[in-house]
């Protein structure tokens, strides 16, 4: 068994907890909308056409804001295309997944989902093939109250009030080349800037997010942000930032240490951001928004044949996620609490079917994936004040990172008014051997005592839930430690997200 420790004080503060950093996304790709999110006809469908499990899995997921449209698929999205009624909506080809959009489902279906899911929508602009014009469109379309032709049609389409959306990406993955109407860096800066100063014009409390880069791997990463951020500093509230994580090779160590990347990518973006800040002397500290994030086995993806034909809602990057998975998430939720002072929102992407949690079937059931876990906990738990703590502990040599910690941890401090305070450490075990017993000194939270510690971890770490057999993988109860002279002794399993939860009864 190895040893760990690490220390809790209120001292430790990074920030307080953002609701939003436990986004997600709704992309018109693949089947996250039609036989995901929406199946007119399924047993379990409402008078909407939305399937009731879904929604149930979506609320104990604890999903507070979701991403919508896209995605590449923004980058060709005719948001006219999707309001009015269904008959008389045109069918598209979406270039992004070569698929075939009926606009089935619009923004009118996507608000009534959202107010069901009880999520706050964040909405995307095509800066890809439209511009300024078409997103100030959308924008009186959605907000306005009333008295101009797009807030009229609103109205008369059946939504009198309006959905009040407050925040608005500026495009998606402007940098890559794959997007459709990419762009250079100074190309993307100006029409953001110019989309944001219009749309402020409309509303000047909306929080809009410029496109950073689509990951840290990119060749253009930095300088994008840079010369995004020189043009558009004053226009916008958020800078993006995108990462997905994969075991290539075999090399499980690595990719239990995906978090070490993370943490380099958001502190990265940061000094950038406050590189231009002092550069263009201004007084506004520019956040990041993590609004795409996940495992995706994208080698496996490339290396598929892509399809030929234009289907609707073709089954793609339907990943089923394992244990390891599962942990990976689970650390990666840790370093993004970490940098909670400047990561205020951040989207686990997709929500269903398409590298997501959640599971369906057409017709049939759904069902949550290994990482639904983690996430809904930290969801759940995550609360208060989030508290730095720095894990003393053994270290193991990767292939992509050097030597990396075996344990990664966070913690969160909820002061209830009652008295009956929450403190709540998050840890993963990257080793895929040893248990770490772990040591967590807890002398500046006197009275506080163990209440639960839950562990997810299996025998075999490619262990999934399937169709068949949903449940294999879930957190079970594990012994809630002892404390002793102030701090409290657990013990973490092998590639193991631990929970681990004290209260103060006050």
């Amino acid at each position: 068994m190895l040893h760990a420790s690490l220390t809790v004080d209120p001292a430790f503060r990074v920030a307080d907890v953002s609701p939003r950093t436990f986004g997600s996304f709704v992309e018109h790709m693949g089947r996250c909308v039609y036989t995901g999110i929406y199946e007119p006809g399924h047993p379990q469908a409402d008078e909407d056409g939305l399937r009731r499990d879904v929604l149930d899995l979506v609320r104990e997921l604890g999903v507070t804001t979701v991403r919508y449209p896209g995605g590449n698929f923004v980058s060709g999205f005719r948001w006219e295309d999707s309001v009015g009624p269904v008959a008389d909506r045109p069918t598209r080809l979406d270039l992004a997944w070569h698929s075939t959009e009926t606009n089935a489902f619009g923004l009118h279906e996507f608000h009534r989902w959202a107010q069901k899911a009880g999520v706050e929508p964040m909405m995307a602009v095509n800066l890809g093939t439209r511009g300024v014009a078409e997103a100030l469109d959308l924008l009186e379309y959605c907000n306005h109250p009333g008295g101009t032709a797009w807030s009229d049609q609103r109205i008369k389409n059946g939504a009198p009030d309006p959905f009040g959306i407050r925040m608005w990406c500026l495009g998606n993955e402007m940098d890559g080349p794959w997007q459709t109407g990419h762009k250079t860096a100074a190309e993307y800066g100006r029409i953001a800037a110019e989309t944001g100063r219009a749309m402020r014009m409309v509303d000047p409390t909306l929080e809009l997010i410029a496109c950073g880069s689509s990951s840290s791997s990119m060749p253009t990463f930095g300088a994008w942000e840079a010369t995004v951020l020189e043009e558009a500093y004053e226009q916008v509230d958020y800078i993006s930032c995108h990462a997905y994580y994969e075991e290539l090779d075999g090399d499980l160590g690595s990719f239990l240490a995906s978090g070490v990347d993370m943490d380099h990518f958001v502190e990265s973006v940061v000094s950038t951001a406050d590189h231009v800040r002092a550069k263009l002397r201004q007084k506004k500290r520019i956040n990041l928004s993590f609004d795409e994030w996940n495992v995706w086995y994208n080698t496996r993806f490339e290396a598929q044949d892509k399809p030929t034909d234009w289907a609707v809602a073709p089954r793609v990057i339907e990943d089923e996620y394992n244990v390891a998975d599962a942990v990976v998430v689970g650390g990666l939720l840790i370093s993004l609490l970490r940098h909670s002072d400047r990561v205020t929102a951040a989207c686990l992407a997709q929500l269903v079917n398409v590298i997501a949690p959640i599971r369906s079937e057409p017709g049939g059931p759904s069902w949550r994936q290994t990482t639904f876990h983690p996430f809904a906990q930290a969801a759940r738990h995550a609360r208060g004040t989030v508290l730095r703590v720095e894990p003393v502990a053994p270290v193991y040599d990767t292939k992509r990172f050097g030597e990396v910690s075996v344990v990664d941890a966070v913690a969160t401090h909820l002061a209830g008014a009652d008295g009956a305070d929450e403190l709540t450490v998050f840890a993963v075990n990257r080793h895929q051997s040893e248990d770490v017993e772990l040591a967590i000194d807890l002398r500046a939270f006197p009275g506080y005592t163990p209440v639960e510690h839950s562990v997810l971890n299996d025998t075999d770490v490619r262990a999934t839930n399937t169709q068949d057999n949903p449940g294999r993988v879930r957190p079970r109860e594990a012994g809630t430690g002892f404390v002793t002279d102030g701090r409290l002794t657990v013990s973490l399993p092998p590639v193991s997200w631990n929970v681990i939860r004290l209260r103060h009864a006050g």
